[in-house]
């Protein structure tokens, strides 16, 4: 008997952890379902403002922009910002553990290069990985479950601030970016400066890059034109990647869950059969002591 009451506990507390987990993929879905619609809808315009700087880039020549200036060796400080996006919350799957072995990786990579980093952090996870690495954090930024453009755009205006001022060499945004409902995938992203992306688009599609080429005439003039486009393109690529991170937090939530409470089905049903067999069992065994005792009296 104490062995199907035990069993019976156990199917109780995973029918209770099922219903938590089924909770929390409904939670999941519902917050996955919004933030889509909000990272689908503005990726198209980050990617083509994206894609337009990186062929003026390659185009003005002779126009200077501090956003698009590459420190040279005489002017660089060796000092790098990263920007590392994380979740406040687990039970993500491996949307976390993702983002911060590749963010490790690529500090270690700079510190042997003998740059030094300034580390900014959203999200808790984040944080209390690197203070268990003890890695000195410049900054805790705040996640949000719906980033605001508002919010977004003063943590890009100041990394815009530091970069003209050369205080740092480049920025860089280490995120998990959103493809699809089943593909997400860690990335590290250089914000600044926006001369990297001609570099970045020749590494990734060669071809397009040596072949395609616009020739763009300016109304008002070139710098006019850029001292408003191109502060406006870091923040929106900085908007995306926080989209596209809480995006991909959700899907992960909502997958990671599912499976949970799938295997808890599963577990389920097999406690059932167990407690089924040691409740057929412990019937047979009362029924021989029944008979025993019958055969007994007739003796």
């Amino acid at each position: 008997m104490a062995k199907a009451r035990a069993i019976v506990k156990r199917r109780k507390a995973v029918r209770n952890i099922r219903k938590i987990t089924k909770t929390m993929q409904m939670i999941a879905t519902a917050k996955f379902q919004k933030s889509l619609k909000r990272a689908v809808g503005t990726k198209p315009f980050t990617t083509k403002v994206r894609e337009l700087v990186r062929e003026l880039a390659a185009s003005v020549g002779e126009v200077e922009h501090p956003l698009l200036r590459r420190p040279g060796a005489d002017e660089q400080t060796n000092r790098i910002a990263l920007v590392v996006i994380t979740s406040n919350r687990g039970l993500a799957g491996a949307y976390n553990g993702s983002i911060l072995r590749m963010s490790n990786h690529f500090i270690r990579d700079q510190l042997a290069a003998r740059k030094t980093i300034d580390l900014y952090v959203v999200g808790k996870k984040g944080i209390s990985f690197f203070n268990f690495q003890k890695r000195p954090i410049t900054r805790r930024l705040e996640a949000q479950d719906m980033p605001r453009f508002v919010d977004v755009e003063r943590i890009a205006q100041h990394f815009i601030d530091e970069f003209i001022a050369g205080k740092v060499d480049s920025v860089h945004v280490a995120y998990m970016n959103f493809i699809s409902a089943g593909q997400q995938k860690a990335e590290i992203m250089t914000l600044l400066p926006l001369a990297g992306i001609a570099e970045a688009a020749k590494t990734a599609k060669p071809d397009a890059a040596l072949h395609e080429e616009t020739i763009y005439d300016f109304m008002p003039s070139a710098k006019e034109l850029l001292d408003e486009l191109l502060p406006q393109t870091v923040k929106a690529a900085m908007f995306q990647a926080f989209l596209d991170s809480t995006t991909s937090e959700h899907v992960s939530r909502m997958i990671a869950m599912k499976s949970a409470t799938d295997n808890a089905d599963k577990i389920q049903k097999a406690l059932t059969m167990q407690y089924n067999r040691a409740r057929q069992s412990q019937i047979t065994t009362e029924l021989s002591e029944i008979m025993g005792g019958v055969e007994a009296m007739k003796g």
